[in-house]
Parts: structure tokens; C-alpha cells; sequence
């Protein structure tokens, strides 16, 4: 089943407002967060909107509040890729589905970005199959998308500020627009 745009705005209105998972915002604080750090980074419209989109698929299924507590991986970057298919390309996917994997290079390249890691992140790190090694860094930043995945995860890392204003949904969703597949216009 693909998504709509008017699903993706029912989404984030029906489970916008709970927790992200172990830090001090809600799902929708987060994703306006990342989106507001890339627009003011210049990124480009798809890459504003998988800010925007990038944990999504953390909304398709409930695994309680904490689900790295229970040891549970929810695959969110695989899960909502399917549902959004339909509307957006590579682009837009890409550093949406890279943006763990990115965490995980980065962990490898930067000694200092594993030490500002949260503590959800770093569990959910172990559980995503930990820090890369040599070969692995080569293989994810040879990919096409990948140094978007990595802005885009820097960018995740930021946006966990629970006093930070930002533009609203409406003024970042302005951007699907400008990244919509020639056949879902």
C-alpha cells in the first residue's frame, strides 16, 4: 500500500505528538528539527524532505516508548520505504533508508561523534549492527546518496532540542511539491 500525501500529514497528526524515542522531543519536533537544520544548511528540496521523512516509519507501528529498552530494532529506514515508492524518488529515498547506516560510518570516521551520541542512540547503534569496519565505510560512502545520508544523520543528531522553534509542518510539506515522482503529480 502506498502513501499519500494527505496519509503522510495523517500521520504525523495521529502520532506526531508521542516521544521520540528516548530523548526530550516529540516524533514531530524531530523531524522539523532535522528538516529547519537542513533548509538553513541549503539542502536541497529532496533532501529537506527526507529530513522531514526520515523516521517516519517509527510512526507505522507501536513498539512502546523506548523500543531499544526491548531490545527491539524496528527497522524504521526499510519499513517505510515501500509506502512512499509511489510519490518519490531516489533522492528521497536514499538518505532516508542510508541514514542509519550513515550513523554507523560516522561512528567509524569521527572519534568524537560516537562520544555525542545519545544514550538511545547508542543502543540502538549495537542493535543496528554496530560501528562499521574499513571495508564497510568504503562500501556505504562509494554508494550514490550516501554524503546526503550523512548530512542528513548529522542533522538527526542535532534535532533533539526541546526549546528549539522551527517553521511548522506546513511551511517544510510545501517541499513534497517540488520532489513528487512524474507519475504521482
Amino acid at each position: 500500500m502506498a502513501l499519500t500525501l494527505e496519509d503522510i500529514d495523517l500521520l504525523f497528526q495521529r502520532h506526531g505528538h508521542t516521544q521520540y524515542t528516548g530523548e526530550p522531543v516529540t516524533q514531530l519536533e524531530h523531524a522539523l528539527q532535522t528538516a529547519a537544520l537542513a533548509e538553513r544548511e541549503g539542502a536541497s528540496p529532496s533532501l529537506i524532505v527526507a529530513s522531514l521523512l526520515h523516521d517516519l516509519g517509527h510512526m507505522l507501528e507501536d513498539n512502546g516508548a523506548t523500543p531499544t529498552m526491548a531490545g527491539i530494532d524496528d527497522l524504521h529506514q526499510y519499513r517505510i520505504l515501500p509506502f512512499l515508492r509511489q510519490l518519490f524518488d531516489e533522492d528521497v529515498l536514499a538518505p532516508i533508508r542510508l541514514h542509519v547506516d550513515a550513523k554507523r560510518y560516522l561512528c567509524a570516521v569521527d572519534p568524537a561523534y560516537f562520544s555525542a551520541l545519545s544514550d538511545d542512540s547508542v543502543r540502538s547503534l549495537k542493535l543496528q549492527g554496530g560501528i562499521f569496519d574499513e571495508e564497510e565505510v568504503r562500501d556505504f560512502i562509494a554508494r550514490p546518496h550516501a554524503a546526503d545520508a550523512v548530512r542528513l544523520r548529522r542533522w538527526d543528531d542535532l534535532a533533539k532540542d526541546a526549546a528549539c522553534a522551527t517553521p511548522d509542518y506546513a511551511h517544510f510539506s510545501a517541499y513534497f511539491a517540488q520532489c513528487l515522482r512524474a507519475s504521482a503529480t
